[in-house]
């Protein structure tokens, strides 16, 4: 398992709480397209639902980690919705994406994107890979509007491998409480829970959402 440096961000977190059982490339890992889905149809549906109570229709969505699906409304229009992700092929088969960019945030979280040009983002089933959390989701507050929201979703699938060994330590309900945890550390406030799914039917899916700091406008941005 490959060490990492303690994250000054998060001191209750033991030593290599960062680390990976594989500590290669990641833009070799994900260089071959995976044009699948990594939750099941049911809990696809269970946040295509919540997407359309929380993102606002009309405004600018970022994508975070995102792949060739972004599970938004079909019947809802985005002014923009921007895509981020490690396999530019992906990305180029995502219909909902009007922009997108190919980025290793493990080691760059500086995101291309203006401060507060963002009226809502999304990570999908990928936060469990993040090495620098609190640096990413710090520099997503600034890209995001105050007061626009971020949803964060998980399952209880990942790549082992490539999973940071805290997220492999715990369960489901520490898994969502490491979420809110960073999400404090980054700054966001309103931070809820939500079990959309509890796995008995269909894949579990937690979302824990959290709104960006500073006062909120009246609205998304019409460009």
């Amino acid at each position: 398992m490959t060490a990492d440096p303690a994250d000054p961000a998060f001191p209750e977190l033991p030593p290599g709480a960062f680390a990976r059982v594989d500590g290669g490339d990641d833009a070799a890992f994900y260089a071959e397209a995976r044009l699948v889905t990594h939750i099941d149809e049911a809990a696809i549906g269970a946040l295509t639902a919540f997407y359309r109570r929380i993102l606002p229709p009309g405004g600018a969505l970022l994508d975070l980690m995102s792949s060739w699906v972004s599970h938004l409304p079909d019947d809802v229009a985005y002014g923009e919705v921007i895509g981020h992700g490690m396999n530019a092929e992906e990305l180029a088969a995502n219909p909902r994406l009007t922009r997108r960019f190919v980025q290793d945030l493990n080691r760059d979280p500086a995101l291309p994107l203006e401060t507060a040009s963002v009226d809502g983002a999304m990570i999908c089933v990928a936060v469990q890979y993040l090495q620098r959390p609190h640096a990413v989701l710090t520099d997503l507050a600034r890209v995001l509007r105050p007061g626009a929201p971020l949803a964060i979703s998980f399952s209880n699938r990942c790549f082992p491998s490539k999973a940071v060994a805290v997220w492999r330590a715990l369960d489901a309900r520490g898994h969502a409480r490491l979420v809110e945890l960073y999400l404090r550390r980054a700054g966001f406030l309103a931070i809820e829970t939500h079990r959309l799914s509890e796995g008995w039917a269909s894949d579990p899916l937690t979302v824990v959402t959290g709104r960006a700091p500073g006062e909120s406008g009246a609205g998304p941005h019409q460009a």
